[in-house]
């Protein structure tokens, strides 16, 4: 069972665990994603890199690529995290896996990198969603999920579709009842109703990795 979509905390549990390939130690029982943060000096990955990462992603525990991404606010020059996440979205569409994405002031840069590429169809989660609603609907007509941490936007959250929406702790010191609870009143469930459903998501989300393999 997968709730917590997204955690840096290595010892969770119900949760994909986002790792740095070059740090992957995969524990039974457990669920990963893997990829190279674009806070990461990602310009300088090499072949050999990439080679880790792919190596990793057939771990039959890893169940998608990421975190990878565009931060306007924070890591190297943008067009360098842009070759990084091309490259993490080439690997993805070989590998039928879907990529878990770091997204800060980048919505309209991730979906042009995506589309120039010829990638539209690789699946996408972005998570920490903190944007407003003009950049949530963006993400959703394209076809995004949209996973949301203790800190959201209301009227994001409120215009989200039920069937794309995921739930995470992300590194924060909080736990998934707590988000659960936060999200809640905004949607018009319970708490457990929140749980159930995000984890419903994430199996949908994650399922074109099975299906492929």
């Amino acid at each position: 069972m997968i709730v917590d979509f997204h955690t840096h905390r290595l010892d969770a549990t119900a949760a994909i665990i986002s790792v740095d390939p070059r740090r992957f130690d995969p524990h039974p029982g457990l669920y990963y994603s893997v990829g190279f943060h674009p806070w990461e000096d990602v310009t300088h990955l090499t072949g050999q890199d990439f080679d880790l990462l792919e190596q990793c992603a057939a771990h039959p525990q890893v169940v998608a690529i990421g975190e990878t991404g565009m931060d306007r606010v924070k890591g190297g020059e943008l067009e360098g995290q842009r070759a990084a996440f091309v490259r993490h979205l080439h690997l993805a569409h070989r590998l039928g896996m879907p990529v878990v994405v770091h997204c800060v002031r980048t919505a309209q840069d991730i979906l042009a990198a995506r589309r120039r590429a010829g990638l539209d169809q690789v699946p996408l989660a972005i998570h920490g969603m903190r944007g407003n609603e003009h950049v949530a609907r963006t993400l959703l007509d394209a076809g995004c999920f949209l996973s949301f941490g203790p800190r959201f936007n209301e009227a994001a959250l409120r215009n989200t579709p039920r069937d794309r929406l995921l739930i995470e702790t992300d590194d924060a010191n909080t736990s998934i009842d707590d988000v659960a609870r936060a999200v809640a009143p905004h949607v018009g469930l319970t708490h457990s109703e929140v749980k159930a459903l995000a984890s419903a998501n994430a199996r949908r989300f994650i399922a074109c990795k099975h299906g492929d393999r």
